[in-house]
C-alpha cells in the first residue's frame, strides 16, 4: 500500500504503512468463533504491528471542508463580473474573521499545544501511563469546546502529532489515540488504518477491559453507521471485525446491545442486501463484510434483551435474504445458521422466521448446496425442527415447498450411509471413528426430528406415511442402533414412526412393512434398559394393533402379557399407554382369557381406584378394556370374579355420581379448568362407565348358566 503523509508532514516524518495481503481481511486469532466451533477462515493475515502514515494537510483540509485558499477572490459571480460590496463592510468582515482566527490560534497555543508537547515528551520516554492521562485531558478539552470535528482548522496539526505516537505498543494507549482519530472523523486511508489499529487491539481478549473505558464503543458504532460501503469497504471489514471480536466478551456484548449495535448492524445488512440485489458492488467485497457482520450478530444473539431488538428491526428477514443472495458462501451461511439456531429456541422467533416467505425455500436450498458440510446441515435441520415443533402452518409451508421431502430424505440417506460406513471402520481408529459417528449421528437426530414434527400435521403426516424410502430409513436406524449408545436417535426414530403409524391410509408404507417394523421394535423391548423406550414403542403398537395380523403376531411374542405386567408399575403414563394397546387386544375373543389368567382384571380395578378420579381419560380406557373383555358375559362373577366385580361396581357407582366424583378441591379450581375436567368426565368416562355398570348389574346373579351338551 502506498505511503500516506499526515497533514503538514514531510515525507521524512511518514511511517511505512502496513502491507496488506490481497484480500485485505482480518484473521481469526482471538478465539473459536462463538466459543464452540472455529469455522475455516477466509481472512488474510494482518501484521503484528500496525503503523499509520499521515496525510497531506492540503488534501485533508479540502476533504474536510477546511479553510478557504488565501489567494482566492471572495464573492465571484458569473464568468466575468465581481460582486460589489461596501469597503466598510468588507473591512468589518475581514476584521471579524481575523479576530476569530486569532482567538482560535491563541486557544490552540495556550491550551492544546502544551498538551501535545507533553504527549510528545511522554511518547519519547515511552511513559504510557502519563501519555494516556494527557491524551484523556486532550480529548476532554476538545470535546468540551466542540472541536472534535472535520471543520476544526487546527485538526491537521493535532492529527500529525498523534500519528507520530502510533509506534508504541501499549493497547490502552493505542485505543486512546484511536479514539481521538475516530472522533475527528477521518477518511480515506487514515480511516482504513485506524480501523486496522483498533482491530489489532481487539484481537487479543486480554485487551477487552480497555474497550470499556471512555466512549470507544460509541465511536466504533458511529463509524460503522457513517461509512459508505462502496468507498470504504475494506475499513468497514476491519471495523465490523473488531465488533465481532468484542462481542465475544459477554460484558461488552451487553453494553453494545444497549448502544443499539444490533440495530446498526441490521441497517448495514439491509444496505448490503440492497447493493447485492442491484449488483452495484462487488459480491466479494460485500461477502467479506458479511462474514464479520454475521459473526458479530452471532455473538450478540446470546446477549440479554437481544431477542426483542432482533425482532423489532426485522433482522431475521434480512438475514434470510442475505442467505438467499450468498447461499454459496459457506462461511456466511454457517454464521447465519448459528444465529438462527440460537433464536429459534424461542417461539416468537420461530413464528417470525416462518412468516417470511423466503425462509423454507432458502433453508432447503442450503441443504442441497451444502449437503457435505455437516456443520451447516446439522444447524439447518435443527432450525427446521424448532420451527415445525409447535406450528402447524410451518409444517405445511415446509412440506409444500417443491421437492421438500426429497431434499430432507436426501440428507437422511446421505448421513445414514456415512454413519453406517463409519461404524464399520477398523477399531484401530476408534477415536476418529467415534468423532465421525458423533457428527453424522447428530445430523440424523435432527433430520428425524424434522420428519417427526412435520408428520404431526394430518395433511403432511398422511402423505409422508406412504413414502417407502422414509420408512425404510427409519427401520434401518432401529436395526443397527441400540438404545444404550444411541438413545436420542433411537427415541426420535420411534417417535417419528409413531406419528407415521397413526395414519391408517391406503398405500401406507408403515402398514406394508409392519412385521419387519415390529421385529425392530421388539429389540428395544428386550433390551436391558428397555424402560427408556417402552412408552414410545407401546404407542406404535397401539396404532399397529388396529390390524388383526399385528395383534396375532404380538400375541405370539407375548407382548400382551408384557403389557399386563405394566399395569401395576405405578407409572401413570406407562399404565395409560399399556391400557391403550390392551383395548385393541380385547377385540379378539381368543385373547381375552389371558386377562383373567394374568390377574389383569384385578390390576385394572386397582388402576381405576388409584388413578381414575384424577385422570378421567385413563378411567375411560380401563372401562373400555373391561367392556371389550366382557363382550360374551353371561355372569358377572364368572367373568370378573366375585371380589373384583363387587369393587368395580362400587367404584363405578361412586365415579358416576357427580357430587361424589369430585372432591372439595375441585371447587377451588378455575372455572374454565373445571369446565374442561367436567367435559372429559362426561365424554371419556361416563359414556362407557354407565354401559359397563349396566352390564355388571344386569348379569349379577348367583346362578351359573349350564353349558349346552349335544344329544347322543
Amino acid at each position: 500500500m502506498p505511503g500516506i503523509c499526515s497533514e503538514g508532514s514531510s515525507s521524512s516524518d511518514s511511517i511505512t504503512a502496513l502491507p496488506v495481503e490481497e484480500r485485505g481481511l482480518p484473521v481469526e486469532e482471538r478465539g473459536e468463533g462463538d466459543g464452540k466451533e472455529a469455522p475455516p477462515s477466509r481472512t488474510a493475515s494482518v501484521a503484528a504491528h500496525i503503523q499509520i502514515q499521515s496525510q497531506q494537510a492540503e488534501l485533508d483540509d479540502r476533504l474536510s471542508g477546511g479553510e478557504t485558499q488565501r489567494g482566492e477572490v471572495e464573492g465571484r459571480a458569473g464568468s466575468g463580473g465581481t460582486k460589489r460590496t461596501s469597503s466598510a463592510g468588507s473591512r468589518t468582515g475581514s476584521a471579524g474573521k481575523r479576530e476569530e482566527d486569532k482567538e482560535e490560534q491563541d486557544f490552540y497555543i495556550n491550551h492544546i499545544a502544551p498538551l501535545l508537547d507533553l504527549m510528545t515528551q511522554y511518547s519519547l520516554s515511552k511513559d504510557s501511563d502519563k501519555l494516556i492521562s494527557v491524551s484523556e485531558d486532550l480529548y476532554q478539552l476538545l470535546s468540551k469546546h466542540n472541536l472534535l470535528t472535520k471543520h476544526y482548522r487546527q485538526r491537521s496539526k493535532i492529527l500529525k502529532a498523534i500519528f507520530k505516537m502510533l509506534d508504541l505498543e501499549e493497547p490502552r494507549l493505542l485505543l486512546q489515540l484511536a479514539r481521538l482519530i475516530l472522533a475527528f472523523n477521518v477518511g480515506g486511508n487514515n480511516l482504513l488504518n485506524v480501523c486496522k489499529l483498533v482491530f489489532k487491539v481487539s484481537r487479543n481478549e486480554k485487551n477487552d477491559p480497555a474497550f470499556l473505558d471512555g466512549n470507544i464503543l460509541d465511536l466504533l458504532l458511529e463509524t460503522v453507521s457513517g461509512m459508505d460501503i462502496a468507498a470504504t469497504h475494506e475499513a468497514l471489514i476491519y471495523c465490523v471485525g473488531s465488533l465481532k471480536f468484542l462481542t465475544g466478551n459477554a460484558t461488552i456484548a451487553k453494553q453494545l446491545v444497549t448502544k443499539q449495535c444490533i440495530e446498526n448492524l441490521s441497517t448495514l445488512l439491509d444496505s448490503i442486501n440492497r447493493l447485492s440485489s442491484e449488483a452495484t458492488s462487488s459480491s466479494d467485497q460485500l461477502g467479506n463484510i458479511l462474514v464479520q457482520l454475521t459473526a458479530a450478530l452471532r455473538n450478540l444473539a446470546d446477549a440479554s434483551s437481544s431477542r426483542d431488538r432482533i425482532l423489532n428491526c426485522r433482522l431475521l428477514e434480512s438475514l434470510t435474504c442475505a442467505c438467499d443472495s450468498f447461499a454459496s458462501d459457506a462461511e456466511i451461511v454457517l454464521n447465519v445458521s448459528r444465529i438462527f439456531s440460537k433464536v429459534t429456541l424461542h417461539t416468537d422467533c420461530c413464528l417470525a422466521l416462518a412468516a417470511h416467505s423466503l425462509s423454507f425455500k432458502v433453508f432447503l436450498q442450503l441443504l442441497k448446496k451444502h449437503l457435505k458440510r455437516q456443520d451447516i446441515v446439522v444447524r439447518v435441520c435443527f432450525i427446521l425442527g424448532n420451527m415445525t415443533a409447535k406450528n402447524d402452518e410451518a409444517r405445511l409451508s415446509l412440506f409444500h415447498e417443491p421437492k421438500s421431502l426429497d431434499v430432507i430424505l436426501a440428507v437422511f440417506r446421505s448421513y445414514l450411509e456415512a454413519d453406517y460406513k463409519s461404524s464399520k471402520k477398523p477399531d484401530r481408529k476408534v477415536g476418529t471413528v467415534k468423532d465421525e459417528l458423533s457428527k453424522t449421528e447428530d445430523v440424523l437426530v435432527k433430520v428425524v426430528r424434522v420428519i417427526a414434527n412435520i408428520s404431526i400435521s394430518d395433511t403432511v403426516g398422511a402423505q409422508v406415511s406412504t413414502n417407502s424410502l422414509c420408512v425404510e430409513l427409519l427401520i434401518r436406524i432401529l436395526d443397527y442402533k441400540d438404545i444404550e449408545n444411541n438413545e436420542e436417535l433411537v427415541l426420535n426414530t420411534v417417535a417419528c414412526i409413531n406419528n407415521l403409524s397413526y395414519f391408517n391410509v391406503p398405500d401406507s408404507a408403515v402398514a406394508n412393512k409392519q412385521i419387519p417394523l415390529i421385529d425392530s421394535l421388539m429389540k428395544l423391548i428386550l433390551a436391558e434398559n428397555w424402560m427408556k423406550s417402552i412408552i414410545d414403542v407401546c404407542r406404535v403398537f397401539g396404532n399397529l394393533t388396529r390390524q388383526k395380523v399385528v395383534r396375532d403376531y404380538l400375541h405370539e411374542k407375548k407382548v400382551d402379557v408384557l403389557l399386563m405386567t405394566l399395569l401395576d408399575s405405578g407409572d401413570k403414563e406407562l399404565v395409560y399407554i399399556a391400557c391403550g394397546v390392551l383395548i385393541n387386544f380385547m377385540v379378539d375373543e381368543d385373547k381375552r382369557g389371558l386377562l383373567r389368567k394374568e390377574r389383569a382384571v384385578t390390576k385394572l380395578v386397582e388402576v381405576l381406584r388409584d388413578f381414575g378420579r384424577g385422570d378421567w381419560d385413563l378411567a375411560g380406557l380401563v372401562c373400555q378394556i373391561l367392556w371389550n373383555f366382557s363382550g360374551k358375559i353371561t355372569s358377572t362373577n364368572a367373568c370378573f370374579g366375585e371380589t373384583d366385580a363387587q369393587e368395580l361396581s362400587e367404584i363405578l357407582i361412586d365415579y358416576l355420581d357427580k357430587e361424589s366424583a369430585f372432591d372439595q378441591d375441585f371447587d377451588q379450581l378455575d372455572a374454565e379448568y373445571q369446565e374442561s375436567i367436567l367435559d372429559t368426565w362426561e365424554t371419556q368416562f361416563c359414556s362407557v362407565g354407565e354401559q359397563l355398570l349396566h352390564r355388571i348389574e344386569t348379569h349379577n346373579s348367583d346362578f351359573e348358566p349350564l353349558e349346552d351338551t349335544p344329544c347322543t
